[in-house]
């Protein structure tokens, strides 16, 4: 009888296969957070508080960036290039058949 993955497992397997919506969502709730945060203060102008909510969320966008550059190095590390290694003998086969 087969396990069944784990949490942090299967939340893995969906952000390798959902990159862009995952950063995406933390982009959509950083600049939220940010807009709600920012909105509770008031001594600052408007313009002010969308300046910093903007900054937070492109800092929070390279954030989520970095972290799914990282998962897909280690995906790709630990599936020992097999993903990749088909590519090559693809483009040699077409090459031959010219």
């Amino acid at each position: 009888m087969a396990e069944e993955p784990s949490k942090i497992e299967s939340i893995r397997k969906w952000v390798v296969q959902h990159k862009l919506r995952t950063v995406a969502c933390l982009w959509l709730s950083g600049i939220g957070g940010s807009v709600a945060y920012n909105w509770s203060r008031p001594n600052m102008k408007p313009s002010v508080k969308i300046i910093h909510a903007r900054l937070h969320a492109q800092a929070l966008t390279l954030a989520a960036l970095v972290g799914a550059a990282a998962v897909e190095y280690i995906d790709h590390r630990s599936s020992s290039g097999t993903n990749t290694s088909k590519y090559p003998k693809q483009l040699l086969h077409h090459q031959h058949e010219d």
